[in-house]
């Protein structure tokens, strides 16, 4: 397992590989700086998603858990920049309770690559399970763009 941190406006962020994906995305520092290809990669793409230059990453991520897991995660995954989707718009396609996909996203370990921010309640924001909860969140929808819907 390597790791590396990098500090954006949404926090310091530390970012894990393991055997050739990245597997976690987590708040805070590494205690050191690995290096590798990957790393290099995934910490140049998040800082140029921070400064506006990008809007998709292209990274091998590797999600441990459930199929379950793995399925609401490639659905959130799925929803582009600038956008949102309901926990009940991901419940119906997947055929389960919007709670279940509540539960899924909430224990996304890749945040901001696989985008959970952009996933909301039916009424609205709801939590976030990175550091600064909520407020990451509208920070993350604000930076793309789809913060229109809080107002």
């Amino acid at each position: 397992m390597k790791q590396a941190s990098l500090s954006t406006p949404f926090g310091d962020l530390i970012v894990t590989e393991e055997d050739g994906a990245i597997t976690a995305l987590g708040w805070g520092q590494a205690a050191g700086r690995d290096r590798s290809v990957l790393l290099d990669t995934a910490l140049r793409q998040l800082n140029e998603y921070a400064t506006g230059q990008r809007q998709h990453f292209d990274l091998p991520l590797r999600v441990t858990g459930s199929d379950f897991q793995r399925a609401v995660c490639a659905a959130i995954a799925a929803i582009p920049f600038g956008h949102t989707r309901t926990y009940g718009e991901i419940a119906r396609d997947l055929g389960v309770p919007a709670q279940a996909v509540g539960g899924a996203c909430g224990g996304n370990p890749i945040p901001i690559l696989i985008p959970c921010h952009r996933v909301m309640g039916a009424k609205g924001l709801t939590g976030f399970s990175g550091a600064g909860g909520v407020e990451t969140k509208v920070a993350l929808l604000r930076h793309e763009g789809a913060a229109g819907l809080l107002i």
